[in-house]
């Protein structure tokens, strides 16, 4: 008799496991909160979605800032060439950008959810969808179904958890697991906003909103010590910054604002000059526009919006004469160039956050299989866990490979094979 598998979660973790378990020869009930599967991923890669990353797996697992080692078993037996080859065969074909980002051609996330659906439909996987699940249900110590707050329930061999986490909770990701596998002796590592926004105190970056900044660096620091820095692209908006490297470093930036560190996010606005070489290149603006005040001696080297920020931090008076700027004031341009500060009073709302830090915690969970340590046929995937990544397709291949493991773990033994 064919194994009863039950996915409590239609994500792109929960679809695929139900995917792996149908296709290993199980019997397979996706229980979904929402009026369809896949919501949230409609909305991810601002609706183009970024399903994978095309380098290498151990550059993949470098970008997973969240526990990326306890992915390297389910991301080498499901990895990006598998993930590709998934949507290819499913008709969907992807094409790959800067930073070797993965997206379907036709820049469509609908595709790639459409895809998933109907390859559950084909498999004959079950999807109940506007059904909220409570509870897992546990006999002799291990997990037998699903009860729903209707009282519904549902009985299988096995139980995958992949309800997602605590962000964007308009698409159904709104903490309930946690709850469940905290009921079931789980520990839940504390949930904080990742790839969010960051809100600063300074009131001229409210001025810059819109703008963008490319090929910039910028370093956190908590305390005065410094935490991590990236290289790329950032925004300004009405409330603070965002942008690839800003998301990037705002899951460190959470962690040390909710232990009460003083934030400061310091940018250099010219990575690629050295100090020598960043003077030289003043003076000779400086040369050019040797007529003009300070505020007009800039606008080559700096976009319009931050020439006033910058000549603040430098402690300059925008309104002086290029020619009257002395050594040691062209001095101080230069360092508020490269280290320009802004003070980091909080993230953006758990509910903005593009995922989840925290959840689950890895000691509990069997890396190669995702069943857990402590319940016997409860198996988990995805944002649930306390796994989170950079973005550039990082979290959703973390996604696939946990939902690929657990999904024919579910079926499979340790005895008998793995991820196929």
């Amino acid at each position: 008799m064919n194994k009863k598998i039950i996915v409590i979660g239609g994500g792109p973790a929960g679809m695929m496991a139900a995917v792996k378990a149908a296709e290993n020869g199980a019997e397979v009930t996706v229980l979904e909160k929402m009026g369809r599967a896949g919501k949230k991923m409609l909305i991810t890669g601002k609706g183009r979605c970024n399903i994978t990353n095309a380098s290498e797996v151990p550059e993949l697992i470098s970008h997973v800032m969240g526990n990326g080692a306890f992915l390297n078993s389910s991301m080498r037996a499901f990895d990006n060439r598998d993930v590709i080859r998934f949507f290819e065969e499913a008709g969907v074909p992807t094409k790959v950008e800067r930073g070797n980002r993965v997206f379907p051609a036709s820049d469509r996330a609908a595709d790639v959810v459409d895809a998933m659906l109907a390859k559950l439909h084909e498999l004959g996987v079950h999807v109940v969808t506007e059904t909220a699940v409570k509870e897992i249900l546990v006999a002799d110590g291990a997990a037998v179904g699903a009860r729903a707050a209707t009282g519904e329930e549902w009985r299988g061999d096995a139980v995958i958890l992949a309800v997602g986490g605590a962000s964007y909770p308009g698409t159904g990701s709104a903490g309930d697991g946690y709850a469940m596998a905290k009921r079931l002796g789980h520990s839940i590592v504390r949930i904080l906003p990742a790839l969010v926004p960051l809100e600063t105190e300074e009131e001229w970056v409210r001025e810059a909103q819109g703008l963008s900044l490319r090929n910039v660096r910028a370093a956190l620091f908590a305390d005065g010590k410094k935490e991590a820095e990236l290289f790329g692209e950032m925004m300004f908006t009405h409330f603070g910054v965002t942008g690839p490297i800003v998301l990037s470093l705002s899951r460190r930036a959470a962690e040390v604002l909710e232990d009460g560190a003083f934030v400061e996010l310091v940018l250099n606005l010219k990575p690629a000059l050295t100090p020598e070489t960043l003077d030289a290149r003043v003076q000779r603006d400086f040369l050019k526009y040797v007529r003009k005040r300070l505020k007009n001696g800039l606008q080559d080297l700096l976009p319009g919006k931050m020439i006033a920020p910058v000549l603040d931090a430098a402690y300059l008076d925008p309104d002086k004469p290029v020619h009257e700027v002395t050594q040691e004031e062209r001095a101080r341009l230069v360092d508020a160039l490269r280290h320009l500060p802004l003070t980091v009073t909080k993230t953006r709302p758990l509910s903005e956050a593009i995922v989840t830090a925290g959840g689950v915690s890895v000691k509990e969970i069997n890396p190669k299989t995702m069943e857990s340590k402590l319940v016997p046929g409860l198996y988990f995937a995805g944002e649930v866990v306390d796994v989170d990544a950079c973005t550039g397709g990082y979290n959703l291949q973390a996604a696939f490979s946990m939902g690929a493991a657990a999904g024919c773990w579910s079926v499979w033994n340790e005895k008998t094979g793995g991820v196929g």
